[in-house]
């Protein structure tokens, strides 16, 4: 048990201030933890290691050639979960749902008229001290 004590503790990650920006940063740091096991099964969860098993049994499903349901079924996981498996392998890297929703949600598009249209009441006017109120015929 002090072997993996000291192990954890002669781990450093790389100074910030050697990289040109954070993401550079951030891939050299992923690359030395990749390299140390132990470091890595201290830092994910069960929870995590479950998805990330769980994605990589996708990508082995679809480069076998199985069909979505028949991977969904064996995985207990939904189409969508599979498509965006799918589509990570494409462009080389994962980006869950509500990632991809942040910048690929289409925009509202709101009439050009500055004037909203008024629509015509129904009912019959009545005039009462507080304004005017539409009764039903």
């Amino acid at each position: 048990m002090d072997k993996n004590k000291d192990r954890n503790k002669n781990f450093t990650l790389p100074p910030i201030n050697r990289y040109s920006s954070r993401k550079e940063w951030e891939d050299a740091c992923w690359h030395k933890i990749l390299k140390s096991t132990n470091l890595l099964k201290l830092l994910v969860t069960s929870y995590e290691r479950r998805h990330l098993v769980r994605r990589a049994a996708v990508m082995d499903g679809i480069h076998s050639g199985k069909r979505y349901r028949q991977i969904a079924e064996e995985l207990w996981l939904s189409p969508q979960t599979i498509s965006s498996i799918k589509r990570a392998l494409k462009e080389n890297s994962y980006r869950s749902y509500r990632e991809r929703s942040k910048k690929e949600r289409k925009k509202k598009v709101y009439s050009s008229s500055p004037v909203p249209k008024q629509t015509k009441p129904r009912g019959r006017a009545v005039r009462t001290k507080y304004g005017t109120i539409y009764l039903p015929y």
